[in-house]
């Protein structure tokens, strides 16, 4: 087919195309929360990439315990890669009602139920314990793809990773999907963690104002960029410049205009860019900032 051919055939072959290098940042931020691990190319190749661009950190996110063990040893190998370890939202209610394709193959205790999550659990906990894993999660609740017949199993595991964060001095970070009022309520009943981290905020002005007065931080991710997501442009604009964050979320949210093609990294520039111009600041003063956050968030 011609190079300048727009049929079926091009518009698949783009979206599986990683997008062109950003011109790079002059001052150096973190991805505060990425999945190398989701990612094609080797790590190396990856680092590499990022740092080529201004990204000369990023937090490495577990969300089941093969995920988490593996985000533990690359951190321990690689002296810019931190990690985090949880059971994502969605896999608790896996490993309790026993979901034969999920938890079994994890190395987790056959058939569900109470134990095989508390078992899971106790993995994390350990992996919490290890030096170069900064944050506990992703954690939280999430009402999109979980049902009502899960929310117990969420929430049950919430409480128990915000526990781990706090006995271990980690940083908490939240997956909050369709569930705002009730991750607020979980985290005012337990008492949050010194350093909590709203990942991918997917709140309005008014949530960022009340995670504002509790000093949580808030992570935008590309999405903030695309035209239907005013709601997080607002809570841009209104979140203290000291509680910001930006991340990838990668290989998910890849900003625009290259929406729907492999995310990585290296394209937190882009994001960083929309930031600075919703704020109407300089991107050196909003990545100067971002990049001390993510360093006190996460503290390395």
């Amino acid at each position: 087919m011609p190079s300048n051919a727009t049929g079926p055939a091009s518009r698949t072959a783009d979206k599986n195309t990683a997008p062109p290098l950003p011109e790079p940042l002059r001052v150096p931020v973190a991805d505060s929360h990425t999945h190398l691990d989701m990612q094609s190319g080797t790590v190396e190749e990856g680092l590499a990439k990022a740092a080529s661009v201004g990204v000369t950190t990023v937090v490495q996110v577990g969300c089941d315990i093969k995920g988490s063990r593996w985000a533990a040893d690359t951190a321990a190998a690689y002296g810019n890669v931190h990690a985090t370890v949880a059971l994502h939202p969605n896999e608790a209610p896996r490993i309790v009602h026993g979901d034969p394709d999920g938890w079994s193959r994890q190395g987790v205790r056959a058939g569900g139920g109470d134990a095989a999550l508390d078992e899971a659990l106790a993995e994390i906990d350990r992996l919490a314990g290890l030096p170069q894993v900064k944050g506990v999660g992703e954690t939280g609740l999430d009402y999109f793809r979980t049902g009502p017949e899960g929310k117990a199993a969420q929430e049950r595991s919430f409480r128990a990773h915000i526990e781990i964060a706090k006995r271990h001095g980690k940083a908490l970070v939240i997956h909050d999907r369709d569930a705002h009022a009730d991750v607020l309520r979980v985290l005012k009943e337990e008492g949050a963690p010194e350093r909590t981290v709203f990942h991918c905020y997917s709140g309005d002005a008014a949530m960022a104002e009340e995670c504002a007065r509790e000093g949580y931080f808030m992570s935008f991710a590309g999405n903030v960029t695309f035209k239907n997501a005013q709601n997080l442009r607002d809570a841009v604009a209104v979140a203290p410049l000291e509680l910001l964050l930006v991340e990838t979320d990668a290989p998910f949210l890849t900003p625009a205009p290259y929406r729907g093609r492999p995310n990585a990294p290296y394209l937190v520039p882009v994001t960083v860019r929309a930031m600075a111009a919703v704020r109407g600041i300089d991107e050196d003063a909003l990545a100067t900032a971002l990049g001390a956050n993510t360093a006190r968030a996460f503290d390395y």
